[in-house]
């Protein structure tokens, strides 16, 4: 029998409904936000990395999870790994939705920064220090780069890796006035200044998808608010399909209209 409570989270506007189940209390100022759905052994192998360079000593882990059916949400589990908080959508959505609660949630914590990662072990995830280090320094928005000096893009598909270089930071920079390298990477950070601004408005429910990423990677800028990147490394598994929820055609596609949608400001509350 779990000592942990449960909690359902409903009623809220353009913040989906949800589970929560805290291991501990809030520990620190800021915290990381793992949005996953069925990552199996990928998730655990993240946690793992997390919890042996110490990750859990300088910000909060909260799993943001989907609805995963693979059993590596087990709380026993997840505990032992050095994480505070799962966070189990219930309403509807796909992964905007599940930032959105999750960004909900550290926002009613009063955390003075929040951070993101994806939850299939391709990031480093011990380079979490680097982005703290630039939301002390008064950064708003703080993008993780394979791309510059210090950064390891690793067994990058090819097409990813023209798609991202040729197309989405260009796109992305020119709505943000600054230059951008690594735009697609969802390993980053946000000032709690950013994610409250009114001009910004985060919780609305046209972020239902890859939306919320394209907004928030172009509003801080426009804003006059302070962005930078450090470096990280984006490491892809050789000899084996890369892990990712973007794919064929039809994904691809969504993606480029997102794009062009952030392009034209029409995410702009």
């Amino acid at each position: 029998m779990s000592d942990y409570i449960t909690r359902a989270i409903t009623g809220l506007d353009g913040v989906p409904d949800y589970e929560s189940t805290e291991f501990l209390p809030r520990t620190s100022d800021y915290c990381l936000l793992i949005p996953i759905i069925n990552e199996g052994q990928r998730i655990l192998t993240e946690l793992d990395r997390a919890y042996a360079a110490r990750i859990h000593g300088v910000c909060d882990i909260i799993l943001c999870d989907g609805g995963s059916t693979d059993g590596s949400m087990a709380h026993s589990g997840l505990a032992g790994r050095g994480v505070n908080t799962l966070l189990v959508k219930t309403g509807p959505g796909k992964q905007g939705a599940q930032l959105r609660m999750g960004l909900w949630f550290a926002l009613q914590r009063g955390y003075k920064g929040v951070l993101t990662i994806d939850g299939n072990n391709k990031d480093s995830i011990e380079s979490v220090p680097l982005f703290i280090r630039k939301l002390k320094l008064g950064y708003d928005l703080v993008q993780g780069s394979r791309f510059i000096r210090g950064g390891q893009a690793v067994n990058t598909p090819p097409s990813r890796y023209l798609a991202v270089r040729l197309i989405h930071a260009p796109v992305i920079s020119l709505a943000a006035g600054q230059w951008f390298t690594d735009t697609t990477n969802a390993y980053r950070a946000y000032s709690r200044e950013y994610l409250t601004h009114p001009d910004v408005q985060p919780f609305r429910d046209v972020f239902a998808g890859y939306e919320l990423l394209a907004y928030l990677s172009v509003r801080a800028t426009q804003l006059g608010l302070k962005a930078c990147e450090v470096p990280v490394v984006r490491a892809y598994p050789k000899d084996e399909p890369a892990p990712t929820k973007i794919k064929g055609f039809k994904g691809n596609s969504n993606l480029l209209k997102i794009l062009f949608a952030a392009l034209a400001g029409k995410y702009n509350p």
